[in-house]
């Protein structure tokens, strides 16, 4: 009995210590000529999943301020874009059953950008993201690894990361004079974003 609560406290530090959160330290993207304005995240229909721990409307805000400044913040164009994001629900897991359940976290965002320059929106929908912790394996789930307040950083950090990955995406769209052709592509979501939203969702069931 000694011997498996050591294990599971080893395992557990383990975990922690390797989910990303807090400060950047990967490599910038080509983001063109992109730098943050401002951040406004709000959370007005704020909705708690099934099984999922309780979290603080106000911390998880905070959070996902933070994760935003901390990689965005790094970039310094002339072409500012402000942020619109909406936390509309999340998943804190709960400690699961090691080796048989192993609860996920997840975080539902809505994102607009603006772009201060042009006065109006870059995406005219506002873009949806599914975000799943990272380091959730079968053995154990971060329901007995992190505190709540950990899961919340993880999964802001990890939003910020995919936030990211869609202006890389759109950095074409993130300069003056954009071609036509390309304009036309600009901000839209593929079937292949649409396919892995869909299959985030279908994990969370």
């Amino acid at each position: 009995m000694i011997r498996l609560a050591v294990c599971i406290a080893a395992l557990a530090a383990l975990v922690s210590c390797t989910a990303p959160s807090g400060p950047v330290d990967d490599p910038k993207r080509e983001l063109g000529d992109f730098v943050l304005g401002h951040n406004i995240v709000v959370a007005p229909q704020f909705q708690r999943g099934p099984l999922s721990r309780p979290a603080d409307k106000e911390v998880f805000i905070t959070s996902m301020k933070n994760a935003i400044d901390a990689r965005f913040g790094r970039y310094d164009g002339d072409r500012t874009v402000h942020f619109g994001i909406n936390i509309s629900g999340y998943v804190l897991a709960q400690a699961g059953v090691p080796l048989v359940l192993s609860p996920k976290s997840a975080l539902i965002i809505t994102v607009t950008a603006w772009d201060d320059r042009a006065g109006e929106r870059l995406n005219s929908e506002a873009r949806e993201f599914i975000v799943l912790e990272s380091f959730t394996g079968p053995i154990i789930g971060s329901g007995m690894t992190m505190t709540a307040e950990e899961q919340m950083e993880n999964l802001t950090y990890n939003a910020a990361k995919q936030i990211e990955e869609w202006l890389y995406d759109n950095r074409a769209c993130l300069v003056d004079d954009v071609p036509a052709d390309v304009l036309k592509s600009c901000w839209k979501t593929s079937k292949e974003e649409q396919a892995e939203l869909k299959k985030k969702a279908e994990e969370l069931r």
